[in-house]
Protein backbone atom coordinates (compact mmCIF):
# COMPACT_ATOMS: atom_id res chain seq x y z
CA UNK A 1 0.00 0.00 0.00
CA UNK A 2 1.48 3.13 -1.03
CA UNK A 3 1.25 6.02 1.20
CA UNK A 4 -1.35 8.06 -0.46
CA UNK A 5 -3.79 4.97 -0.50
CA UNK A 6 -2.62 4.99 3.55
CA UNK A 7 -3.56 8.56 4.07
CA UNK A 8 -6.34 8.17 2.39
CA UNK A 9 -8.00 5.40 4.69
CA UNK A 10 -6.49 7.59 7.67
CA UNK A 11 -8.80 10.69 6.92
CA UNK A 12 -11.69 8.74 6.30
CA UNK A 13 -11.01 6.87 9.91
CA UNK A 14 -10.86 10.50 11.65
CA UNK A 15 -13.96 11.42 9.64
CA UNK A 16 -16.13 8.34 11.17
CA UNK A 17 -14.69 8.60 14.11
CA UNK A 18 -15.65 12.02 14.65
CA UNK A 19 -19.30 11.42 13.54
CA UNK A 20 -20.14 8.85 15.55
CA UNK A 21 -18.47 10.78 18.89
CA UNK A 22 -20.72 13.82 17.59
CA UNK A 23 -23.76 11.37 17.27
CA UNK A 24 -23.47 9.70 20.50
CA UNK A 25 -22.80 12.77 22.17
CA UNK A 26 -26.32 14.02 21.23
CA UNK A 27 -27.76 11.03 22.58
CA UNK A 28 -25.97 11.66 26.17
CA UNK A 29 -26.90 15.16 25.99
CA UNK A 30 -30.00 14.41 28.25
CA UNK A 31 -27.99 13.21 31.02
CA UNK A 32 -25.74 16.37 31.79
CA UNK A 33 -23.52 15.22 28.61
CA UNK A 34 -21.00 12.46 30.65
CA UNK A 35 -19.78 10.86 27.78
CA UNK A 36 -18.72 8.45 30.42
CA UNK A 37 -22.13 7.79 31.79
CA UNK A 38 -22.77 4.23 30.60
CA UNK A 39 -19.17 2.82 31.95
CA UNK A 40 -19.44 4.84 35.04
CA UNK A 41 -23.29 3.35 35.35
CA UNK A 42 -22.38 -0.46 34.22
CA UNK A 43 -19.33 -0.23 36.57
CA UNK A 44 -21.77 0.48 39.64
CA UNK A 45 -23.81 -2.57 38.45
CA UNK A 46 -20.95 -4.21 38.46
CA UNK A 47 -19.31 -3.14 41.31
CA UNK A 48 -16.15 -2.83 39.56
CA UNK A 49 -14.34 -0.10 37.88
CA UNK A 50 -15.48 2.28 34.91
CA UNK A 51 -12.23 1.31 33.55
CA UNK A 52 -13.22 -2.11 33.92
CA UNK A 53 -16.65 -1.88 32.70
CA UNK A 54 -15.55 -0.37 29.53
CA UNK A 55 -12.88 -3.20 29.15
CA UNK A 56 -15.50 -5.80 29.47
CA UNK A 57 -17.90 -4.42 27.25
CA UNK A 58 -14.61 -3.55 24.27
CA UNK A 59 -13.66 -7.21 24.22
CA UNK A 60 -16.90 -8.14 22.41
CA UNK A 61 -15.48 -5.75 19.39
CA UNK A 62 -12.06 -7.34 20.16
CA UNK A 63 -13.96 -10.77 19.30
CA UNK A 64 -15.34 -9.64 16.15
CA UNK A 65 -12.30 -8.67 14.73
CA UNK A 66 -10.44 -11.69 15.81
CA UNK A 67 -13.76 -13.65 14.07
CA UNK A 68 -12.99 -10.85 11.15
CA UNK A 69 -9.20 -12.08 10.55
CA UNK A 70 -9.57 -15.72 12.00
CA UNK A 71 -12.13 -15.68 8.63
CA UNK A 72 -9.95 -13.78 6.21
CA UNK A 73 -7.54 -17.57 6.77
CA UNK A 74 -10.43 -19.38 6.25
CA UNK A 75 -10.64 -17.05 2.58
CA UNK A 76 -13.63 -15.26 3.92
CA UNK A 77 -13.10 -11.26 3.42
CA UNK A 78 -15.39 -8.94 5.25
CA UNK A 79 -17.40 -6.19 3.20
CA UNK A 80 -15.82 -2.57 3.67
CA UNK A 81 -18.66 -1.53 5.83
CA UNK A 82 -18.26 -4.41 8.27
CA UNK A 83 -14.53 -3.54 8.61
CA UNK A 84 -15.21 -0.03 9.39
CA UNK A 85 -17.45 -0.90 12.00
CA UNK A 86 -15.66 -3.31 13.67
CA UNK A 87 -12.22 -1.40 13.66
CA UNK A 88 -13.92 1.84 14.74
CA UNK A 89 -15.71 0.36 17.08
CA UNK A 90 -12.51 -1.03 18.74
CA UNK A 91 -11.16 2.52 17.97
CA UNK A 92 -13.33 4.18 19.96
CA UNK A 93 -13.09 2.44 23.27
CA UNK A 94 -9.49 2.97 22.94
CA UNK A 95 -10.31 6.74 23.01
CA UNK A 96 -13.05 6.54 25.15
CA UNK A 97 -10.31 4.40 27.74
CA UNK A 98 -7.83 7.14 26.94
CA UNK A 99 -10.40 10.11 28.37
CA UNK A 100 -11.79 7.89 30.99
CA UNK A 101 -8.51 7.52 32.41
CA UNK A 102 -7.32 11.37 32.24
CA UNK A 103 -10.12 12.26 33.67
CA UNK A 104 -9.28 10.06 36.64
CA UNK A 105 -5.76 11.90 36.94
CA UNK A 106 -7.29 15.36 36.59
CA UNK A 107 -9.34 14.48 39.74
CA UNK A 108 -5.87 12.73 41.27
CA UNK A 109 -4.10 15.97 41.06
CA UNK A 110 -7.21 17.98 42.49
CA UNK A 111 -6.89 16.00 46.01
Amino acid sequence: MNSKEFEKILNRRIELTKKVFLKKSAEYSGRGADKLHNFKRAAAALNSTPEEALIGMKIKHDISILDIVENIKNGIIPSKELLEEKCGDSINYLILLEAMIKERMKKAKQN
